[in-house]
């Protein structure tokens, strides 16, 4: 680590502004506090993801069961209705797990570079998957949507800084393939975890027959 880039990369014990309004303001603060408070942020949004996605799954059992009672009883009408919500539940508790998934991949990653401080390359990628999973929250979860906007701000604030300092730059092309490699592994396993968690649907009636039921 150069000497130029460890005054940047440490926190110095004089310095009186606050992280958060050095972010607003001109991102005089060292590089290091910065990533940590964006990590931090990061972590609550996780957090959150992880409430969402105990309420779906909440949900998801309530319908089921409701599901179950009206096929029992042979009320088909009702029972389209609990499958076309199940399925919508489902859709959205894969999108939350997905992004929860992916979200932590890129915490992860970061709090490697607060070790070594090789950023820019970490960065870059992590900053594809916010704006991503973004773009996926904000029919599910529009806070999160703001927030992660908000994030993904930091961490470019963050990039162009360490770039600077380093006369680093940044690959494009290494950039979007480690971004859609980490949304790609994240959606596997998301597939995988709702197909564990939820139910199977009555032998005989699934999501996809009751939805063109209902059109018919």
């Amino acid at each position: 680590m150069s000497e130029r880039f460890a005054k940047k990369w440490e926190s110095k014990r004089e310095e009186k502004t606050s992280i958060v309004d050095s972010i607003r303001g001109g991102n005089q603060q060292p590089l290091k506090p910065r990533l940590e408070f964006a990590v931090k942020k990061l972590d609550m949004q996780i957090s959150k993801l992880d409430q969402a996605n105990e309420r779906f799954t909440q949900k998801d059992k309530a319908l089921f069961a409701k599901l179950v009672d009206a096929y029992t009883k042979h009320d088909t009408a009702h029972a389209n209705i609990y499958a076309n919500e199940l399925a919508e539940v489902r859709k959205m508790a894969k999108l939350t797990m997905n992004a929860r998934l992916a979200l932590d991949q890129v915490s992860l990653r970061i709090k490697t570079v607060s070790e070594f401080g090789d950023i820019v390359s970490t960065l870059g990628p992590a900053i594809g998957v916010l704006r991503s999973v973004s773009v996926g929250m904000c029919g599910v979860l529009p806070e999160a949507e703001n927030e992660l906007g908000e994030i993904g701000n930091m961490l470019s604030g963050l990039m162009f800084d360490a770039g600077t300092t380093c006369g680093s730059s940044l690959n494009f092309n290494n950039v979007n393939e480690d971004a859609a490699k980490i949304l790609d592994e994240a959606s596997t396993v998301a597939a995988q975890r709702v197909s564990a968690n939820f139910p199977d649907l009555p032998p005989g009636m699934t999501m996809g027959a009751a939805n063109q039921k209902s059109k018919s």
